[in-house]
């Protein structure tokens, strides 16, 4: 496959500094992840870029996007404004944006607060934990994943993490992860994620009046093969609070990097039916 050539940038939002790319020439697709940065998508990006532009940036706080102040929470609402003017510097929307996990958070958030940068949201997996029945014990479960976390148990913690997730992995792929030597960055990352960004992603609550009635086309995508897990329940329970069909996409969880070209011919299909 080539790989389509990036241009890159930085552009200054209140309290941070974001990194973007943009690749590519056409309609405008943003990937939006959270806590994952641009380089989780350079391969579904470098597919889209042969008749789209796209849009991929690192979160602030995370990678290559610092933050004024550490200690600053990252919600959707905030990452939501970033997103907003992201699409505005780039001048080349509105654009249909496809955010995963707590990604998917931000996109409906834009959705909410800047209908006019968004043709379309495509919210793949949201952890919107706020909207399942269980939500009360979910939120003491995450409370006891991040202070596991934050007492230094890291295997632990993800441990914790996979089991509320209702994720299962084959033995062994934990310690492959996240044990032995890793990579700083990596770990700065995660520990920004757990300390300040991972309660206020899932137990983020969507204005459901708001995306109803507002001009953005929301789609509810979910993968084939996550059936029970938590971002499958919140994924069906945003859809029904809609009143729309969840659009199911290829794999699993973070199909998108292990999948790439299949997530790409789903992804592209859905994009015909946007208006």
């Amino acid at each position: 496959m080539t790989t389509a050539s990036a241009t890159t940038g930085t552009l200054r939002v209140p309290d941070a500094r974001l990194h973007y790319e943009v690749r590519g020439s056409g309609p405008l697709v943003a990937f939006v992840g959270a806590p994952m940065d641009a380089q989780a998508f350079e391969p579904l990006a470098d597919l889209l870029a042969t008749d789209h532009t796209v849009l991929t940036t690192d979160p602030r706080g995370i990678h290559r996007s610092p933050v004024d102040d550490p200690e600053q929470d990252s919600t959707p609402p905030l990452r939501a404004g970033d997103l907003a003017r992201l699409i505005e510097h780039v001048d080349a929307g509105p654009a249909v944006a496809l955010g995963s996990s707590g990604g998917a958070c931000t996109v409906l958030a834009l959705a909410q607060a800047h209908p006019g940068q968004a043709r379309a949201v495509i919210a793949h997996e949201p952890p919107l934990a706020e909207l399942l029945d269980d939500r009360e014990e979910l939120r003491k479960g995450t409370d006891d994943m991040i202070a596991t976390y934050l007492a230094g148990d890291v295997m632990g913690a993800w441990k914790k993490f996979m089991a509320q997730a209702d994720i299962s992995l084959p033995e062994g792929a934990l310690d492959q992860m996240f044990g032995g030597e890793r990579d700083p960055q990596q770990v700065a990352d995660e520990r920004r994620w757990f300390e300040h960004e991972m309660f206020e992603t899932s137990f983020w609550r969507p204005d459901i009046a708001a995306l109803r009635a507002g001009g953005t086309r929301v789609v509810a995508a979910v993968g084939e093969d996550s059936a029970g897990e938590l971002c499958d329940r919140a994924t069906r329970a945003l859809a029904g609070a809609l009143g729309i069909e969840p659009t199911l996409f290829p794999g699993g969880h973070i199909a998108f990097t292990e999948d790439p070209d299949g997530f790409a011919v789903r992804l592209r299909e859905v994009l015909a039916d946007i208006p």
